[in-house]
């Protein structure tokens, strides 16, 4: 039988698929091209592919998203990857998850179809259980992609992005500010259990130039969400660099406290002994009480040769908190600074240590706590800071730590202070004293002024100077003496009293025994 109809030849093909796939590729390599890359070079500033190469392991780097464009197209520059590179890797043999903003391609401000490359990067970590690092160079959001209605249909989905899909344990989330963080970068830091900012950068809500044209402040982003804002004043940042190659050293030390999700233990490493003897213990206090001391030179000689790391180092400096390792298992360390508020505790250093807990309690990690604290902090700035609430939380959050929590008064243990550090109230595994150690509701001299304030205003009026000043030394001293930590072991409260040689080893021990026979996991955790 003939054909009915003609058969119409194949069209012809002048580019060949695969070709145009690899110019393609070529292309998006080059972000927003050289001449963007040469500005931001200029400004000390790396691109986002030049960083991702610096932090993860040669050859490991599995890219999500390439191709990607926005929804609003621009004919007048290069939009392909819609201002981020996502996409997976491994740092140190372990596998993470990146989303790097590329301040080459329209400022590496925020559109629909980048957030859809960020959320898709961020349930991939959250359902297979491992880190999710942030690269952060980003001026907000982006106009007119995010006009009118367009702003309410954003597709960021808080129910994976910010955490875990339900389900699914908790990950490490990391945060390095490389340049200006602004809008959804900035939130990035907020979510961030450690955020690295190079000296240089800025996280802030809004950008200088949305602040000026909303209400009209001039501003600066050094001045509005600099190193010292960031870092010193309201703790977004964990740590300032100089450098960026600074910045992914400090997260790849980070991780290595950390498991790469809640679900498992913290990781284990060879032991290393302390910078010092532990011998050198007992040489670290004053003899006398009113004298201040440097607590870190405390610490180095109780954790393992160089493996204290600080975290928010800068904000709440009457508390020292940070990751180390004891006989090789990584611990949370929160103790006292004497030398800032004489270690008593603020608005500032209540908020840090709330989060910090948090931090140790989700991801495995022993809590250990330092005590020479005189009490909270009081007083009209207090309380209008919201100290109550700050304590509320802290406590709240302590006593549901289920990670082993184990405490050492080494001086001064007075009031609501004492309890926010792992006193008896919130259960610790093991509570025990140095023979210097002090306790009660509230500082010897202090409490006497206040109990016996109407007596002593009336010997000083009846009697004179000589005889109020000797009546209160009595009562001082008969005060310190029920300060004293022998009466709080001979009633259980401490379970014991013990010399400062053997505060190493029984810290050691005392996890071991309060982790016992289940698996090193807290159930918060998992």
């Amino acid at each position: 039988m003939e054909a009915t109809g003609t058969v119409k030849p194949d069209p012809v093909i002048d580019v060949d698929p695969v070709d145009e796939l690899r110019a393609r590729r070529e292309a998006a390599l080059l972000g927003g091209g050289q001449e963007r890359i040469d500005r931001l070079h200029a400004t000390g500033r790396l691109t986002a592919r030049e960083r991702i190469a610096l932090l993860i392991d040669p050859g490991s780097w599995m890219e999500l998203g390439m191709l990607a464009e926005p929804e609003i197209r621009r004919d007048d520059m290069p939009t392909t990857g819609d201002a981020i590179v996502t996409g997976l890797a491994t740092v140190d043999g372990r596998q993470v998850a990146i989303l790097a903003i590329d301040a080459t391609v329209m400022a590496g401000t925020t559109a629909p179809v980048n957030m859809r490359k960020q959320n898709r990067v961020a349930e991939w970590a959250g359902r297979k259980g491992f880190p999710l690092i942030c690269l952060s160079d980003n001026d907000g959001g982006r106009v007119p992609d995010l006009l009118g209605w367009r702003f309410s249909s954003v597709p960021f989905d808080f129910t994976s992005f910010l955490q875990s899909p339900d389900g699914c344990a908790a990950i490490p989330r990391v945060t390095a500010a490389l340049g200006p963080s602004y809008g959804d970068a900035a939130l990035h830091a907020a979510m961030g259990d450690f955020v690295v900012m190079q000296k240089d950068a800025a996280i802030a809500l809004s950008g200088p130039p949305v602040i000026k044209a909303a209400i009209g402040e001039d501003v600066t982003g050094t001045e509005l969400g600099g190193p010292k804002i960031a870092a010193g004043i309201n703790g977004a940042a964990s740590k300032v660099v100089d450098t960026e190659d600074e910045a992914f050293a400090q997260i790849k030390r980070f991780l290595s406290y950390l498991p790469s999700s809640a679900a498992l233990p913290a990781p284990v490493a060879e032991p290393v002994a302390p910078a010092k003897p532990v011998e050198d213990l007992g040489k670290v206090i004053p003899k006398s009480r009113r004298r201040g001391y440097d607590m870190n030179r405390l610490i180095e000689i109780l954790v393992d040769g160089e493996s204290f790391f600080p975290w928010c180092e800068e904000y709440g400096k009457s508390l020292i908190t940070g990751l180390a390792r004891i006989d090789g298992n990584a611990v949370g360390l929160i103790a006292s600074q004497p030398m800032h508020l004489a270690g008593a505790l603020d608005v500032p250093a209540l908020r840090k240590e709330a989060q910090f807990i948090d931090l140790c309690d989700r991801f495995n990690l022993p809590l250990v706590f330092l005590q020479d604290v005189p009490g909270l902090m009081i007083g009209t700035h207090a309380e209008q800071n919201g100290i109550l609430a700050s304590y509320d939380g802290v406590v709240a959050r302590l006593a549901r730590a289920k990670v082993p929590k184990i405490a050492v008064i080494i001086r001064k243990a007075f009031g609501g202070g004492h309890i926010a550090m792992g006193g008896r109230p919130i259960d610790p595994d093991l509570l025990v004293a140095w023979p210097s150690a002090e306790m009660g509701f509230m500082e010897p001299s202090t409490g006497v002024r206040t109990v016996h304030r109407r007596k002593l205003e009336a010997l000083l009026e009846a009697e004179g100077q000589e005889a109020h000043d000797e009546h209160l030394a009595g009562l001082v001293a008969e005060w310190a003496t029920e300060s004293q930590p022998w009466e709080a072991a001979a009633n259980i409260i401490l379970d014991d009293i013990i010399e400062p040689a053997q505060t190493r080893e029984i810290i050691s021990t005392a996890i071991d025994f309060a982790w016992g026979t289940r698996p090193r996991v807290s159930p918060h955790g998992a």
